[in-house]
């Protein structure tokens, strides 16, 4: 794992409640691609269900990590795109199985009108900070 420094609150700027506003550190950097809701034989899981459809995209992210070597302890920003904001307690939720609340990455979270198909409800991408 990367030494990684987290400003929660930088001078003059509201506290973050759910991710850190600065995310400091050095090492090899990792993007992550933003993942959808597929299972491995790229077959939708959730169709309507924000709960389970974030439980599989944060599933595919901890793999990609893996495949880098990484783990989320090591995921330095995370950004969420949803069709409804709505849907941000649910995907808060899968968060929180993976990343502690004390080690919150810098976030942000973003409604679009449409993602590639109109049964994926978000898309979350991550980049992660590993030593050198």
């Amino acid at each position: 794992m990367a030494e990684l420094t987290r400003i929660s609150a930088p001078d003059g700027v509201a506290p973050a409640a759910a991710y850190t506003h600065v995310v400091m550190g050095t090492g090899r950097f990792v993007a992550v691609s933003g993942q959808l809701a597929l299972d491995e034989d790229g077959k939708l899981v959730g169709e309507g269900d924000p709960a389970a459809q974030a439980r599989q995209v944060f599933e595919n992210l901890r793999r990609c990590l893996a495949s880098a070597g990484a783990t989320f302890d090591d995921v330095v920003k995370l950004t969420f795109f949803v069709t409804d904001m709505a849907y941000m307690p649910a995907v808060r939720a899968a968060r929180d199985e993976h990343i502690s609340p004390g080690r919150l990455p810098a976030a942000s979270a973003v409604q679009v009108a449409a993602l590639v198909s109109p049964d994926f409800l978000m898309e979350i991408e991550a980049f992660a900070l590993l030593p050198e």
